[in-house]
């Protein structure tokens, strides 16, 4: 199902229609601010498996967690002072963070390393979805293994078997986020894409 909202100014009926359906434990798709994703509830262990299920994808690949802001992110993630300042100049935007992860994060989206990839997108119908279910989306990229991500939301709809609704903004980006990790000394680019990495490098 195709759900039609406005990017800048998402109507809230809608955007409280996809959290629902998110508490209730299904999978949606929804713009962000570089890619088409793929989410479902951070605390929800069947939606997650289900998420999986419907991508395809392999358990050992990592999932981001998407905040509304930063103040969702001690919670996850274990942030140093020198990793909190380059979130805070970053974020919002086209990044993820792999930070350690805090004990309130399922072992289920944990990487072997004990880490959490963070992203706060700038756009606001992602965030409004992360702020009005009151915890993090847990998210991957809207895409077919070793293919580019898919761009329209009725070929995510007709792509993806078992979503329970698309969050059409418009047509999404084709570059997914630069991935940076902050656990390491000094930081490691992971992933080249739409953010710079001018400052990483």
């Amino acid at each position: 199902m195709i759900l039609e909202l406005n990017a800048d100014h998402p109507e809230p009926r809608k955007i409280r229609r996809a959290v629902d359906a998110l508490i209730a434990g299904e999978v949606i798709a929804y713009p962000t601010d570089t890619v088409y994703g793929l989410g479902c509830d951070l605390m929800n262990k069947k939606a997650i498996d289900r998420l999986y299920q419907i991508k395809q994808m392999d358990k050992k690949h990592q999932l981001a967690f998407i905040c509304h802001d930063l103040s969702d992110i001690a919670r996850y993630a274990i942030v140093e002072n020198h990793q909190y300042r380059v979130l805070r100049h970053y974020l919002p935007g086209p990044y993820c963070f792999l930070l350690l992860a805090t004990r309130e994060v399922p072992k289920l989206v944990m990487s072997k390393k004990k880490t959490v990839g963070i992203r706060v997108p700038m756009h606001e119908v992602t965030r409004a979805l992360a702020r009005e279910l009151g915890r993090p989306l847990i998210s991957t990229t809207a895409q077919r293994a070793g293919e580019d991500p898919f761009i329209d939301a009725r070929e995510i709809d007709d792509a993806f078997s078992g979503l329970a609704m698309v969050l059409d903004a418009g047509t999404g980006g084709m570059v997914p986020t630069t991935v940076i990790d902050l656990v390491s000394v000094p930081p490691i680019v992971v992933r080249e894409g739409a953010g710079s990495i001018a400052d990483f490098v």
